[in-house]
């Protein structure tokens, strides 16, 4: 008979082979005793973006504090669809949820971009961080994404790396439509979705003018920032990112 694979999962930050021990942090002891009741002996999951995933075998466990052993290799590293999704701020729970579902689809990076319009002041990017770790464990990915501080749309422009296209969900009704524009566009690539109440013309022109940015339509209707930054990602993920590729064995 088989054995069922563990459902823990959880992101470490060091290297990772075999017979090494690696130490838990306080909340990764806390979520494993008091709130799975797991006790030594029991296997979870390790993976750090760098080494694949792996078997590990709780050692010592208590509220506080445990240490694993690593035991073999489940999955070797992949490379993962190098996307950025680059969006304005917005409020608290929403921008929790589009964190934790932007790591669902495969981002590879988050950029929080601040507008004229953007209604959110300040970005608890540490907070956002945890969300998105807390959904790569949970979604069975192998990569961590990042989540960087904001910065102006401005300054985005002017560091954008020149190789990286920049994709513009535009609501101007200039962009061909995503599908027709993505058949000479592939990764590594980039998205950005702009606030509740659109870019004002001055940066929709400051976008325009940028060489890295081709402006792309996502259908006819007002999505909502967070559904449309969703909706993007995943349309561009099923039809030139991992979503095109052949499911995992």
């Amino acid at each position: 008979m088989t054995a069922m694979k563990p459902a823990t999962r959880l992101y470490s930050e060091d290297d990772l082979s075999e017979g090494s021990d690696i130490l838990l942090s306080k909340p990764q002891a806390h979520l494993l005793k008091t709130v799975l009741r797991l006790d030594p002996g029991a296997a979870v999951l390790l993976f750090n973006g760098r080494d694949g995933e792996w078997l590990a075998v709780i050692e010592e466990l208590d509220k506080k504090r445990g240490r694993l052993r690593l035991e073999r290799q489940t999955r070797a590293q992949t490379t993962d669809p190098d996307i950025w999704l680059a969006f304005a701020p917005i409020k608290s729970a929403r921008i929790d949820w589009l964190a934790e579902k932007a790591s669902e689809l495969g981002a590879m990076r988050l950029l929080p971009v601040k507008t004229r319009r953007t209604v959110v002041d300040r970005v608890n990017c540490e907070r956002l961080q945890a969300n998105a770790r807390e959904a790569a464990e949970q979604c069975e990915r192998l990569s961590l994404p990042q989540v960087e501080a904001p910065c102006s749309l401005a300054e985005l422009l002017t560091q954008w790396p020149a190789e990286r296209p920049l994709l513009l969900a535009d609501e101007g009704g200039s962009g061909a439509p995503l599908p027709a524009a993505l058949k000479s566009i592939s990764p590594p690539l980039g998205l950005l979705v702009g606030p509740e109440g659109g870019f004002t013309p001055e940066e929709r022109e400051m976008l325009l003018q940028s060489p890295a940015v081709t402006p792309v339509s996502l259908g006819p209707r007002i999505l909502r920032a967070e559904t449309a930054a969703l909706a993007f990602l995943a349309v561009v993920q099923a039809l030139v990112g991992d979503g095109a590729q052949p499911p995992r064995q």
